[in-house]
């Protein structure tokens, strides 16, 4: 459908539609098998590249990072260039996890390769946000340290710019954090600065462009602004004799403003007279309207109509006594997926652009090249209209794909990765030091050489305000969930005592809470013991091998992987 300028009004429109079926069929496995077909815009746009200029030899490649802001991984559908020039030409890791499905610990996690209860970042506020974070020793420094000039684009952490920095021990606004080359970053609430706009407001972003504040872009959508940047940074870096590492962070999808007419209302009342959020991001008039024709429902409502969750008395209290969405929950929710999809589509075009650039200056040839997000999204799984944090599967996957030299064949990975995984992968790839005993684990062999299997467990926390009161052995800290994902496990640990096991083989929708039953006492003492020797881990002992039991070789790996994707293709139809 071509994109509409004129913007549509907010209607319940039916759940399901056949343009929907018919294009996720066409896809297949599209989303998390990103193997798939280039659509003939992103073949011609690829094709308008040109061919690559010769890259002079280097001893270390360039690495970019482009991380997107709540996105889930069916989302990449929407991304029709990154597909074709690096889910085409590279590897789609198909087991990829946020170990903290938050912005703010999330972010900090990726820049220190440590998990959250050893960066003491848990939330977006005080005393646990920004405030807390001590950004002295990052990923930064530590290629700084290696001979790379280091980028960063884009969104920091929440409340970065009115919160105090730890390091600094001022308001942050016009702090740069050490190792940094090049520093543009966008700015959160300026109250009492004299500087209009914000992170969330997609048409008036203000930036910290390398300790000076950058206020020029009132009326310009702040995704075209981030690519702008991240051409004209990789365009300066391409000019050096060092490689270079650049971090470009998008807010897409994240929700943001300014309201538009087709908004859904923020808030939304439930048949329990609960309000229930379903905020979206802004998008440009030039690609409202583009997937109204495709998406004739939220992303996590079944294809087939019907609830998302029929029974949920066996779920947390949290969505316990969640209600079925009623017809004006789902119509706004089939909005919010709509919206969400235009402001990736944006995203796609601009990452698009950085990519070009890349093989115009001939740096591609020696770029190792990454895309993922900070953490997943609920768009109406086990009825939650909207958010993240709980460590269920569409809060806690998130997209991974990667391309670079030795790399640039089209190919699955089953292997798990996960935020800090990455950081320990390009730490490799660039030869440096880690700035912390890194938690995570290189993936760079699994990357060049092909899965080695599933052996140590993939360990997640939050916080979310349930039973954070309660002193419960074994929580340190806020935490109020902690659980350990394997091959065909996830296991979840409440402060509350509703504790949850989910045997991913039979059920991928996590719709069956099996913890307690008989059947499944071994496995879940098992998965116990792991859970109590890794939830606190340092470095070393966040890696410890999993239990036969919980194991899995690559072939079985691969198996249990594909499928789920299945299971969770025939019931929403990604």
């Amino acid at each position: 459908m071509l994109p509409s300028s004129s913007p549509r009004r907010f209607s319940a429109p039916k759940i399901i539609g056949p343009a929907l079926l018919l294009v996720m069929v066409a896809v297949g496995l599209a989303v998390p098998h990103v193997g798939l077909a280039a659509t003939p815009e992103a073949v011609s746009e690829a094709a308008a590249i040109g061919p690559v200029t010769p890259q002079k030899p280097r001893g270390k490649p360039n690495i970019v990072v482009v991380m997107a802001d709540d996105m889930r991984v069916d989302e990449l559908l929407h991304m029709p260039s990154l597909r074709a020039a690096v889910g085409n030409h590279g590897l789609t890791f198909q087991n990829s996890f946020s170990p903290y499905p938050l912005c703010c610990p999330a972010r900090a996690s990726f820049l220190t390769g440590r998990y959250a209860h050893n960066h003491h970042v848990y939330w977006h506020e005080a005393p646990y946000g920004y405030g807390a974070f001590d950004d002295s020793r990052t990923l930064a420094t530590s290629l700084r340290a290696a001979g790379y000039s280091t980028g960063f684009v884009g969104k920091y952490l929440n409340r970065y710019g009115p919160a105090r920095s730890k390091v600094s021990g001022k308001r942050s606004f016009k702090y740069v954090p050490r190792g940094w080359t090049d520093w543009r970053a966008s700015i959160d609430a300026t109250h009492g600065l004299g500087v209009h706009g914000s992170t969330y407001n997609y048409m008036d972003t203000p930036f910290n462009v390398n300790g000076k504040i950058d206020n020029r872009y009132r009326g310009r959508y702040q995704s075209n602004v981030i690519g702008d940047f991240s051409v004209d940074m990789a365009r300066g870096f391409g000019r050096r004799a060092e490689p270079f590492f650049m971090y470009v962070n998008y807010v897409a999808p994240h929700f943001g403003g300014p309201r538009e007419p087709d908004d859904p209302p923020s808030f939304l009342t439930d048949d329990r007279g609960r309000r229930q959020d379903v905020r979206t991001p802004a998008r440009p008039p030039s690609v409202r309207g583009r997937f109204d024709a495709l998406i004739t429902r939220g992303a996590g409502m079944p294809k087939a109509g019907g609830s998302s969750e029929p029974d949920v008395s066996d779920k947390p209290h949290a969505f316990s006594r969640l209600p079925e969405l009623n017809a004006r929950e789902r119509g706004a929710l089939a909005e919010l997926t709509r919206q969400r999809a235009e402001a990736i589509y944006v995203m796609d075009r601009q990452v698009n652009r950085l990519i070009r650039e890349l093989k115009r200056s001939g740096e591609w040839a020696n770029t190792v090249f990454m895309f993922t997000s900070d953490n997943g999204y609920y768009l109406g799984e086990h009825r939650r209209r909207s958010g993240k944090v709980r460590a269920h599967e569409p809060s806690l996957r998130v997209p991974f794909l990667v391309t670079g030299p030795g790399m640039r064949t089209k190919a699955n990975r089953y292997d798990p990765i996960t935020t800090i995984d990455v950081t320990a992968s390009i730490l490799d790839l660039a030869g440096a030091r880690p700035p912390y005993r890194a938690d995570g684990t290189s993936r760079v062999p699994t990357m060049r050489r092909g899965d080695r299997g599933w052996t140590v467990p993939v360990l997640n926390e939050s916080t979310h305000g349930e039973g954070a009161a309660r002193r419960t052995p074994g929580f340190g800290g806020p935490r109020t969930s902690i659980g350990i994902r394997t091959v065909r496990y996830s296991y979840i640990r409440n402060r509350t005592g509703e504790h949850e096991l989910y045997d991913l083989k039979r059920d991928p929708l996590q719709l069956d809470n099996v913890h307690g039953q008989p059947g499944y006492a071994a496995v879940e003492r098992a998965l116990g013991r792991v859970w109590w020797r890794t939830r606190s881990c340092v470095g070393p002992e966040c890696r410890v091998l999993l239990p036969r039991v919980l194991r899995a070789g690559s072939a079985l790996e691969a198996k249990l992987t594909r499928g789920y994707w299945q299971r969770v293709r025939r019931v929403y139809g990604f």
